[in-house]
């Protein structure tokens, strides 16, 4: 690839809890190439985050044709990008890999922020494994929730249903649709072997334990008393940092926000009814805007906008049609 090719490619990568994904696309908005790799937050397996990312960037490279160049801009939309010493870490890492002649690290909300709207602003809340929430003004204001956040993801969601069916069990709270369906999930005969299969000094506990926020999720959209209030109480905890988010960059009135996320792609919209019905309690103007967009999606808009690029709708939309299927994404 001659050396003009590779100035007018940027890359955007997005590292996440469960996968880390490479976008690279030229300046005229067409994806030119994709990789994937394991999970690479830097908080969980250092070492092994940084190898995930090497190797998705990698793939990413050899799928577009890229030889070992700099490109002209890199963005990393990362989680574990929480406190400065993590931005230093992860910035020195991308001087030392020279994928690109400019480079910057973002906190994954932002990625996902940037994903949502053409103009990217407003407010953007992203619930997947966990939970994060970005705010950006148009006078450039960005704030991220990082470890502020308390309302968490799928994983807190499932602990929240696993401890309503204990409750149910001792006729602490009233019976639940949950129980049947928590067992079914989890193919356990009963609530004590449930239990068992969690605390048991000898036992493993069961894998993927994030999946059972989908069961929950059904189970208030079926009516289940327990489940409904549950799901909502957690909607509107949502609702609670969003509005924080925007008042820490002065966003009021009438702005956009966003969702994304695998829960929030459920298809009962009774998580976000409640947090949407929090955020218009304070700011009735604001409006709501499902993000159709993966968040490296995010990564690379920024990346191009490093490189000097104005997201013009038409860019906007070339790389709305070059992006690689779902396919790609799925966990």
């Amino acid at each position: 690839m001659s050396e003009w090719a590779a100035n007018d490619l940027v890359l955007g990568i997005d590292a996440g809890n469960t996968k880390t994904i490479a976008l690279i696309a030229d300046t005229s908005g067409t994806v030119r190439g994709y990789g994937r790799a394991g999970p690479s937050n830097i908080y969980v397996q250092p070492e092994q985050a940084l190898r995930h990312l090497e190797d998705a960037v990698a793939a990413a490279k050899t799928n577009a044709g890229v030889g070992r160049e700099p490109l002209q801009a890199v963005t990393l939309s990362a989680t574990g990008a929480d406190w400065p010493e993590d931005f230093t870490l992860l910035e020195s890492e991308l001087r030392r890999w020279h994928w690109a002649k400019r480079q910057q690290v973002v906190n994954d909300a932002v990625g996902a922020l940037r994903a949502g709207s053409l103009e990217g602003l407003g407010v953007a809340v992203a619930c997947g494994t966990s939970a994060g929430i970005a705010a950006r003004s148009a006078d450039g204001r960005v704030w991220h929730s990082s470890y502020w956040q308390e309302p968490e993801g799928a994983e807190e969601l499932a602990r929240v249903a696993l401890r309503a069916v204990y409750r149910a069990e001792l006729g602490i709270d009233p019976p639940t649709q949950l129980t049947n369906r928590v067992l079914a999930h989890f193919e356990m005969p009963s609530v004590e072997a449930l239990l068992h299969s969690f605390t048991g000094r000898t036992q493993t506990a069961p894998a993927h334990l994030g999946r059972l926020a989908r069961v929950l999720l059904d189970a208030a959209a079926a009516g289940d008393p327990t489940s409904f209030r549950l799901v909502q109480k957690h909607g509107a905890a949502l609702g609670d940092y969003a509005l924080a988010a925007a008042g820490k960059v002065n966003l009021s009135g009438d702005y956009l926000l966003t969702t994304s996320g695998g829960v929030m792609r459920h298809p009962s919209p009774i998580l976000r009814e409640a947090l949407m019905a929090r955020v218009q309690e304070s700011c009735p103007d604001v409006r709501w805007q499902a993000s159709h967009h993966e968040p490296v999606f995010g990564a690379l808009l920024l990346a191009l906008e490093l490189a000097g690029c104005v997201i013009s709708p038409a860019l906007f939309g070339r790389l709305e049609e070059t992006c690689p299927d779902d396919s790609l994404f799925l966990t």
